[in-house]
């Protein structure tokens, strides 16, 4: 069995049916290679945080409607530390830019469905098993036996770890930030108006809004850790600990639904293209989540990228194709030095003097509006 298209994606994430609908609209035939199942890939808790330039995107090319109608646009942000508590309103600072709070599993629900709508084709349950570069060429194997597809261009959108990744020679720039969270969601309530990051000795904690009825918490753990063995009880214990809740008050608490355990590592491929693939999402930068860029980064990348095949399919113009890695790492880089600056602001170190830098950097937040400006613009912008 042989499929043939102009645009074949690997990846049915927001990358892949960003680019898929972005093309589709274009009369682009595309189809997308995705080896879970089309439940799976609906339900797959992430980032929920879409930044401005995400939700430009997806409003000028008609993908917002579930964003606009339930989306919540948010724009505070907390610090809480030994020095007690301030709060950000970033929406009054830098370019005055806020962020859309929108689940990404609905975010994805929503995008395949427009992808189906616009006449787009996906094989759920397909593992890629080989990729040619050169023809823009995936062999894979599903329910049905092997396959194989062939397009024009190849998108890798299949993460990190998948089988685009794997096929761009050059360099794989990597850290390990010897750091690990526990995530989590709660069917609880939100307890604070604004997204709160709460710095403590015995690591970090944080609050972040996912719906009315549910709530993303993080915990700092050990490398290593068992996410079953941190039980409600002695989850909802270490977050009253590091919230300081007995200064601040109560969080509302409720069942944990999710618990599982996510290592803070980046890394990047340079370049993201090799002949006929082109890389999107994971698979061309891997960022913590201490800044909620992943998901943007996705989204910045199928725009550009859909552009670029746009530009070379129906004006004969390969140039913005050749220079894809080139517009996009630098805006990846400018990313992946904020994450890190994140992650060095929130976690604890056993180093009285990291501890000390880091309180001096919570005071700057608080105290020089300088400070303040730069944490903005960065927070919401790629």
């Amino acid at each position: 069995m042989v499929d043939h298209t102009t645009v074949l994606i690997a990846g049915a994430g927001p990358a892949g049916l960003v680019l898929g609908n972005l093309l589709q609209a274009q009369g682009i035939r595309t189809l997308v290679v995705e080896r879970s199942g089309r439940e799976q890939v609906q339900t797959r808790a992430r980032a929920g945080f879409l930044g401005p330039n995400s939700a430009r995107i997806l409003t000028e090319h008609g993908l917002a409607s579930g964003m606009i109608h339930k989306g919540r646009t948010h724009g505070v942000c907390a610090f809480r530390f030994e020095d007690g508590e301030f709060e950000l309103d970033y929406s009054r600072l830098g370019q005055g830019e806020v962020h859309t709070v929108y689940p990404q599993q609905d975010l994805v629900t929503d995008l395949l469905a427009e992808y189906l709508d616009r006449g787009g084709e996906i094989r759920f349950g397909a593992t890629v098993t080989d990729v040619d570069a050169g023809t823009a060429t995936l062999r894979y194997r599903d329910e049905r036996g092997e396959g194989v597809a062939t397009g024009r261009f190849l998108a890798g959108c299949d993460g990190s770890n998948g089988a685009t990744r794997r096929a761009v020679p050059g360099r794989r720039l990597t850290q390990d930030h010897g750091v690990s969270w526990l995530a989590l969601l709660a069917e609880a309530p939100q307890s604070m108006a604004a997204v709160t990051y709460a710095i403590h000795d015995d690591g970090f904690a944080g609050h972040m809004a996912r719906s009315p009825e549910v709530t993303r918490y993080y915990l700092q753990v050990p490398s290593g850790d068992d996410p079953e063995a941190w039980t409600d009880e002695r989850i909802w214990a270490a977050l009253d600990t590091r919230m300081r809740t007995a200064e601040f008050g109560q969080l509302k608490q409720g069942p944990v639904v999710e618990r599982r355990i996510v290592r803070l590592r980046s890394d990047v491929a340079d370049p993201i293209q090799h002949d006929r693939l082109f890389l999107a999402g994971d698979a061309a930068s891997l960022i913590s989540p201490s800044a909620a860029k992943g998901a943007n980064l996705a989204i910045m990348e199928a725009e550009v990228l859909a552009t670029a095949i746009v530009s070379a399919l129906l004006h004969d113009d390969e140039r913005p194709l050749a220079a894809y890695s080139r517009t996009c790492l630098p805006r990846v880089w400018r990313a992946q030095e904020f994450s890190r600056w994140m992650i060095d602001l929130l976690h604890t170190r056993d180093d009285d003097f990291h501890r000390a830098l880091r309180r001096a950097r919570l005071h700057g937040l608080r105290d020089s509006r300088a400070h303040q400006n730069f944490f903005a613009e960065h927070y919401v912008g790629i």
